[in-house]
């Protein structure tokens, strides 16, 4: 499972960054360029730290950070459509990976917590 994901966040990366080069450059294409390619590139790069969390303290820790970066990258996403910086069409297999993303990171990092009260 984490070989899985691994190779599924480095994917989203690689998908986020070509869609993020779409963008206009303008002010505000670039702006969100940036800001989409650090947040995507980090969901992956952090994620790989998770699987070498040393504690399952540590494990929660890291794997927040992707929780996060995976759903700022999901932000970034939608504000691109709200903007119409790209089409629906062009955003929506990202939206949809960004969001079962964020869900199975968000229902580890819970499963995780439970065993530490344990």
């Amino acid at each position: 499972m984490m070989n899985d994901l691994k190779q599924r966040t480095k994917q989203f990366s690689h998908k986020c960054v070509k869609l993020a080069i779409q963008l206009p450059n303008t002010f505000l294409g670039n702006h969100i360029k940036g800001q989409l390619i650090r947040s995507c590139t980090s969901v992956a790069a952090n994620y790989r730290a998770t699987c070498l969390a040393q504690s399952k303290k540590s494990f929660v820790a890291k794997i927040s950070i992707v929780v996060e970066e995976v759903d700022e990258s999901l932000f970034w996403l939608e504000f691109i459509m709200d903007e119409k910086l790209l089409t629906k069409e062009t955003c929506n297999s990202l939206l949809k990976e960004a969001d079962e993303l964020t869900r199975i990171f968000i229902s580890s990092r819970k499963t995780a917590n439970l065993n530490l009260k344990k």
